[in-house]
């Protein structure tokens, strides 16, 4: 992190503020932004008022920070102060007559964006503070627990300098003063969601710049470079290839893509681009609404361009699909696709299924086409083919199998490279090939380990796997090793208040469930969020108090709307169709009355990976919803549920 200006407070109290502002200014002007009266003015009233408040605080000590860039948030905190026991967060609103809640939610979020991501502001107290230039004097909450990240504290001109001097007298000394030395020089190192991440690459800045989770900035880089790699050969050969990128869920394969899509391609001729196809529609409708959200309400451009620009990069894979079959003259434009999501591409007999809302002209496997098609392109041309191993959760649904026969029957006119994961995955659908095919060269840098969704815990994906294959020793032994955010309730009130109390600064909660969760409808959980465009976009991208949005806590997305997308915490309500049995996990539809087992092992398996998409999609925390059932209702049967419950807390989950 880079403040404009760095002083201490001494030092602010010896400078004019009009000097000051002009620092603040030919700062701005380095970035080639344009200096605006308005601006100069707000930040030289700013230090007026942070003068007299240090004065009257007995700052002079302290280290001041004033435009402290957050590279997530492509944004920067007004002022930092730091005393030798609190990180105090400080966001202006110059002319501003009271404290709105928006202004509200970005202080906090500032600061809550430190504690999580700068390895040296969870030793102390992190204290947000609004200040608004023309309200009255307000009243706070008192007194507070100074841990963690405070609730946000109000001030007005008059007002700050007490309010600093009461914070630092209610916190005690701490046995190791802060440093502002070492606070400074400390990592941050943000996590982007993935919405904020195409944001970024939108605007052509790489991967690397914007996603630096503990190792996970190492993994992803490499991963990166591996691809660059095997695209520069094909190029230079002449050749044809599919890269194969695997990894765990939330290690980084979709933000891969993007950046392939929208970011910078260093050394590249002027014919590589790539176009981002996947068949999850609601990803696709949700970026596609980020982009032109941002589009409007930050960078102020009409809808239109930014509309066309995200429609030409991010595509749903079937109509790619359909259209060139149809027109099998035209090659596509692109020599570089990314086809995420690659181990749900259709088998043949799913491809070629008419449905009601399509008649298809698809004759053989989503993968044969895609091979077919992109061998159109003139010289060379590559497919990056993501693959979320354990992910598929239709009927249809290939695997990595279905494109290692499709590469087998070219006849040599494809080579492919992956990791040597995608030819020893336990499961023969998920296997690219038995044994090694002459086709296919390895590269252990293709393969994604690191997980950069979860922000606290590294290791929360093992412990789904474990849990949901029956290895409950290797998840409690995980769980023991501290931090596991996974928590246990069986009162859907305690959860709705759970979610709203982590619903700080801009931080997005939600409820989600398997879509053949069907008896939930008992516990008030019956609107489900199964993918509609306008919906699913609203529940992402809207807040409260709009009634769409997802932390409303009205509507459950289920697996088909979320996957490939995250919250920050999530709401998980259990249901019915995956319960404990003698034999272990059991998977179940609900027909008529009553439920019924399900006995084709493809179907169980997929229901089991609806629970892993479910269970992976927290940044933050999992909150886990058992209901307690009903011995009045045969299909809610307490027994059934606290087996779950009970397995549960055997992988170690805790009580919340």
């Amino acid at each position: 992190m880079r403040a404009w200006v760095s002083c201490t407070g001494a030092a602010l109290l010896a400078g004019d503020a009009t000097g000051w502002a002009a620092r603040l200014a030919h700062a701005q002007a380095g970035q080639m932004s344009e200096v605006q009266r308005a601006q100069r003015e707000s930040w030289r009233a700013l230090v007026v008022t942070l003068q007299a408040a240090l004065r009257e605080a007995g700052g002079e000590s302290w280290q001041v920070l004033l435009e402290l860039d957050l590279l997530r948030l492509e944004k920067r905190i007004d002022a930092v102060l730091l005393t030798d026991r609190a990180i105090l967060v400080l966001e202006y609103k110059h002319g501003a007559a009271g404290f709105a809640a928006p202004d509200l939610a970005q202080v906090e979020d500032y600061a809550l964006d430190l504690f999580d991501f700068h390895a040296a502001s969870r030793a102390h107290p992190v204290v947000p503070v609004l200040l608004a230039s023309g309200a009255a004097p307000p009243a706070n909450a008192w007194p507070l627990f100074f841990q963690g990240v405070t609730p946000v504290l109000r001030a007005n001109p008059s007002s700050l300098g007490a309010l600093l001097r009461d914070i630092q007298a209610a916190i005690p000394a701490p046995a190791a003063p802060l440093d502002p030395l070492a606070w400074g020089a400390a990592p941050y190192r943000p996590v982007p969601t993935i919405i904020e991440a195409a944001r970024r690459l939108f605007d052509r800045h790489g991967v690397e710049a914007i996603a630096t989770a503990r190792a996970g900035a190492r993994n992803l880089t490499r991963t990166t470079d591996a691809i660059r790699h095997a695209i520069g050969g094909a190029r230079a050969a002449g050749e044809r290839r599919v890269v194969f990128v695997t990894g765990i869920p939330g290690a980084g394969k979709t933000l891969c893509g993007l950046n392939l899509a929208f970011g910078p391609w260093p050394d590249a001729g002027a014919e590589t681009g790539a176009a981002f196809l996947t068949g999850n529609a609601p990803l696709v409708a949700v970026l596609r609404g980020a982009l032109e959200r941002d589009a409007r309400d930050r960078q102020g451009r009409g809808a239109r361009q930014p509309r066309r620009e995200a429609r030409t990069v991010l595509q749903n894979v079937h109509r790619f699909l359909e259209h060139h079959v149809r027109h099998a003259g035209e090659a596509p434009p692109e020599h570089v696709v990314v086809f995420d999501e690659a181990q749900r591409a259709w088998d043949a007999a799913q491809a070629g299924r008419d449905t009601q809302r399509r008649s298809s002209i698809l004759s053989t496997s989503e993968p044969g086409h895609m091979l077919e098609i992109m061998a159109r392109v003139p010289g060379w041309s590559v497919i990056v083919a993501l693959i979320g191993q354990g992910q598929e959760i239709n009927t249809g649904e290939a695997g990595l199998a279905e494109w290692g026969r499709a590469i087998a029957a070219g006849g040599g006119a494809w080579r492919a490279v992956a990791a040597p994961r995608a030819l020893s995955a336990t499961e023969p659908a998920q296997r690219l090939a038995e044994g090694h095919p002459p086709w296919l060269a390895l590269d252990e840098d293709l393969d994604l380990v690191v997980p950069i969704r979860s922000i606290h815990h590294d290791r929360g994906a093992q412990w789904v796997a474990a849990v949901l294959e029956e290895r409950p020793e290797e998840a409690a032994a995980i769980a023991a090793g501290g931090g596991l955010p996974f928590f246990l309730t069986r009162d859907l009130g305690a959860l709705r208040q759970a979610l709203r109390e982590r619903a700080r600064g801009l931080r997005r909660v939600g409820l989600v469930c398997s879509a053949k969760a069907k008896r939930l409808r008992a516990e008030g959980l019956g609107a489900q969020l199964h993918g509609a465009d306008d919906e699913v976009v609203n529940w992402f991208l809207c807040r409260w108090p709009d009634v769409r949005a997802s932390d409303a806590l009205e509507v459950c997305a289920t697996e088909y709307a979320c996957q490939g997308l995250e919250l920050d915490s999530v709401g998980l309500a259990w249901g019915g169709d995956f319960i404990r049995g003698a034999q272990g996990w059991q998977a179940r539809r609900f027909a008529g009355t009553a439920w019924q087992r399900v006995a084709s092992p493809e179907t169980r398996r997929h229901l089991r990976n609806t629970y892993r998409v479910l269970l992976t999609r927290a940044r933050q925390d999992t909150l886990i919803f058992v209901p307690r059932g009903d011995a009045g209702d045969a299909t809610r049967p307490p027994s059934e549920a606290d087996a779950v419950a009970a397995y549960l807390q055997r992988c170690g989950v805790a009580l919340l």
